[in-house]
């Protein structure tokens, strides 16, 4: 008998995620296929700013994935994870903003233009390194899980859990928000990083940077997507459900339960870095305001939209609701945010499991109202037919 491969098993065994990363797949080759091969005026063409929106799309949709590692699995509602997304984002504007050189508006090769606008003299020791495009993919991943792993071992070590979790890691990006808007902190301030020029010496404005960057960010859901479908589907996924159905049942079983929410809140942080560094280059700009508190609850209401504890849910709810942001605020300039506002209400109050619970619920019906096929029966009748 032939044995499958982990990664044939864990696809095959995922119906729905299987149709998603399908899906993405297709979008990662045949968006600049059309972007590329198809004349401009043909039905058929995608332009490049439509590229760049769906690579924006694609970005908060891995931060949604990395939100509901922890919160759908785990029970860990954090309303601060848009903190590790700007974090993975200002590493990558920090490399990017060491490009520009001497073609910024002050031409100062060794300082970015706020710095000497601000009268500073020299660069600041942490500025130092993120010349080095090795360094900053690096510094994507380390500073975000630094934090995470910091955070998480005084909280979960204290055994801080529900409400009050939530709450402290709101804190957490609120306190850090105030202090990137601070000009003394040495990044950018109010206005943040932004006016970048190139990325690994390729235009980030061209139109081929900004199909690979789709690309890239493409492929990296699907490899998050498998990753996190890993881990749900081990041993180590398993302990995760016991700890979010029945925390202390689990601590009194033997497990650690601490050790196993500090290294899945590391992992997911990571994970929402790397968002933020896919975005920046995509959108070119990243300040403070990505620190709001509210954009980390609204990461969660993509989560609940799309379908909590699913994965796949979590991708389709963050494409959901972007898009219907840029429709509404396109269609209906004035009331747009009303509009969002009451879809969310909705879909919160009467779609309880999301989205996919939705889809999953309209199946179970239309299977319940097909009649069983029986010896004889004819299998192309329709159920109207039958039942005369």
């Amino acid at each position: 008998m032939l044995k499958h491969s982990v990664l044939y098993t864990l696809i095959m065994n995922d119906k729905v995620g299987r149709y998603v990363l399908a899906v993405l797949l297709a979008a990662a080759f045949l968006v600049p296929f059309l972007n590329l091969v198809m004349p401009e005026g043909s039905l058929l063409h995608i332009p490049t700013y439509t590229v760049t929106l769906l690579g924006k799309y694609l970005c908060y949709a891995l931060l949604a994935l990395a939100l509901d590692l922890v919160w759908g699995y785990c029970g860990i509602l954090s309303l601060g994870h848009g903190a590790f997304f700007a974090l993975g984002g200002y590493a990558m504007g920090m490399y990017l903003m060491r490009q520009i050189g001497d073609r910024g508006v002050y031409g100062n090769p060794e300082l970015p233009d706020f710095m000497v606008f601000l009268n500073w003299d020299k660069l600041p020791w942490y500025w130092h390194g993120f010349d080095m495009f090795w360094f900053a993919m690096v510094m994507v991943v380390l500073v975000p899980g630094l934090l995470a792993f910091v955070f998480g071992w005084l909280a979960f070590r204290s055994r801080v859990t529900g409400v009050y979790l939530s709450i402290i890691t709101q804190a957490l990006t609120f306190a850090l928000m105030q202090a990137f808007f601070l000009n003394d902190f040495g990044f950018g301030g109010n206005n943040g990083l932004t006016d970048f020029k190139e990325i690994i010496g390729f235009d980030v404005s061209s139109d081929g940077t900004r199909l690979t960057l789709f690309f890239i960010t493409a492929i990296i859901l699907v490899l998050a997507y498998i990753a996190c479908r890993f881990i749900t589907q081990s041993k180590f996924g398993r302990v995760m459900l016991s700890i979010r159905d029945a925390e202390s049942r689990t601590r009194f079983l033997g497990y650690r339960v601490e050790h196993y929410k500090l290294f899945v809140f590391v992992f997911s942080a990571a994970l929402a870095g790397i968002a933020g560094a896919l975005f920046v280059p995509q959108v070119g700009i990243i300040n403070p305001g990505e620190f709001s508190p509210i954009n980390s609850i609204e990461i969660v209401i993509w989560v609940a939209l799309g379908g909590r504890g699913t994965l796949y849910g979590a991708v389709i709810g963050a494409v959901v609701v972007n898009y219907a942001k840029t429709y509404f605020t396109g269609a209906f300039p004035e009331i747009w945010l009303f509009m969002l506002g009451g879809l969310f209400v909705i879909a919160t109050t009467t779609l309880p499991r999301g989205l996919v619970g939705l889809a999953e619920d309209l199946m179970e019906k239309r299977k319940s109202k097909t009649p069983p096929s029986g010896p004889g029966d004819d299998s192309t009748k329709t159920a109207e037919e039958v039942n005369a």
